[in-house]
């Protein structure tokens, strides 16, 4: 399975709630930047945490890429969510191509659950950095990180 992590783009640093906090102009510009790097792959799916943020960045990805299919919004992609529980929710697209659009520090632990199979190494996930994963299984310990993408830098 190849598994793409993306955290979503700088994002205001004021709103009423977390959850409603909107991309800035640099967020948006971010995720234009790293959104290249997804050009020509097959995505089965864009799973999006369903904060305001995550929402924008996974619609500007969609849009960069020209595809039609919905984005799915599920509510265990959000920051404080627990990483193990999103691995048995990945079981659904096992085999597959799959983009998960979310935040610290969810991203970075998950990352590390998967890499390294404990959540003691999380990867360092900036705004708009892009983790390309792969593995037979959607485990812990089970996935090799092969690039890791910030805006400003280009694919290994």
């Amino acid at each position: 399975m190849r598994l793409w992590l993306l955290r979503h783009g700088e994002a205001q640093a004021q709103a009423r709630s977390d959850a409603e906090r909107t991309l800035t102009a640099r967020g948006r510009e971010e995720i234009a930047q790293v959104a290249v790097q997804l050009q020509a792959r097959p995505l089965a799916a864009i799973l999006a945490s369903p904060y305001v943020r995550a929402q924008q960045s996974a619609a500007l990805v969609r849009d960069a890429l020209g595809l039609v299919d919905d984005i799915h919004t599920v509510p265990w992609l959000t920051p404080d969510s627990d990483p193990r529980l999103v691995l048995t929710r990945l079981d659904d697209y096992a085999g597959e191509e799959v983009l998960l659009v979310t935040h610290q520090p969810l991203v970075g632990a998950l990352a590390g659950l998967l890499i390294h199979g404990h959540r003691q190494q999380p990867l360092p996930m900036h705004t708009a950095s892009l983790a390309e994963l792969d593995g037979e299984l959607v485990a812990a310990g089970a996935m090799d990180l092969l690039a890791l993408v910030h805006p400003h830098q280009s694919l290994k």
